[in-house]
């Protein structure tokens, strides 16, 4: 059974690989290698030159666009699990009036479609001169209801004995959840930053809009423009798409072990 096991672990491996290899393979061929009637699995010339003219197309900002994406999937990130993390705590353990009517509100922005609020946003933020700024990228993308949803019901299981140590000691909401509630807890943020990163860096109808000169470009919209209606540059697309997803294998690879602890926890471990 482990032989059977770990069989259709490496086979189902192989699967999700596929489509990495062919984005890299596709990169560092020719375009008349892309397009021969016949297959070879590897380049018969590897032409490491292909970064370089990638890089220094100026047509495509690609280093700059990669920036852009990291400045903005950083700061959502950050900006996503310290307000969702205090809304989520708030809604969890500090007990108020109209509590419940808040946690209704939030779970109902999850059932509005994303095309019914992306007019009034963009007029919103194009009042405020945000068009082609990274303000207009990054601000509107700082909560999340889905996330603070997350971690409320991630505290509602977070063991009150430890807070309420907390509390003799003369801490109160705001102590306890910084000095004691947020290092017990450090898996399920780094679960939850993942997944926002991810979401982040890969936007890509809202910084359409929004990112309109090639300086606030983000690098999905960077990777739109080797595919036009008046041209295709189909070996850069393979390598800026293979560029692209690097910084977020290097999250994930960094972080996986955080990823899957934080999943499975529902509090801290006695």
């Amino acid at each position: 059974m482990k032989v059977l096991r770990y069989a259709a672990l490496s086979a189902a491996a192989v699967l999700f690989l596929i489509p990495f290899y062919l984005v890299l393979r596709n990169g560092l061929a020719t375009e008349a290698e892309l397009t021969a009637p016949t297959w070879t699995f590897w380049p018969e010339e590897i032409r490491w030159e292909n970064f370089a003219e990638l890089f220094a197309n100026p047509a495509v900002p690609l280093a700059r666009s990669m920036v852009n994406s990291l400045v903005v999937a950083v700061l959502q990130t950050a900006g996503q699990l310290v307000l969702c993390g205090l809304a989520g705590y708030g809604l969890a353990r500090i007990p108020y009036r109209y509590s419940n009517v808040v946690l209704v509100l939030v779970v109902a922005t999850l059932m509005i479609p994303a095309a019914v609020t992306f007019v009034p946003t963009f007029v919103v933020v194009s009042t405020l001169g945000w068009v082609s700024d990274l303000r207009g990228l990054v601000i509107p993308g700082l909560f999340s209801g889905f996330t603070t949803f997350l971690f409320r019901q991630y505290f509602l299981n977070f063991p009150r004995e430890v807070e309420e140590a907390a509390r003799i000691d003369g801490l109160g909401h705001w102590g306890t959840y910084w000095r004691v509630v947020v290092p017990n807890s450090k898996g399920f943020f780094a679960a939850l930053g993942v997944i926002a990163f991810v979401t982040s860096w890969n936007q890509f109808l809202w910084p359409l809009v929004i990112a309109q000169d090639q300086d606030s470009w983000t690098v999905q919209v960077a990777l739109s423009t080797f595919l036009t209606s008046q041209s295709i540059d189909v070996v850069q697309l393979f390598l800026a798409a293979a560029v692209s997803i690097l910084p977020l294998v290097i999250v994930f690879v960094a972080l996986q072990r955080f990823l899957v602890r934080g999943v499975s926890e529902t509090g801290v471990k006695g």
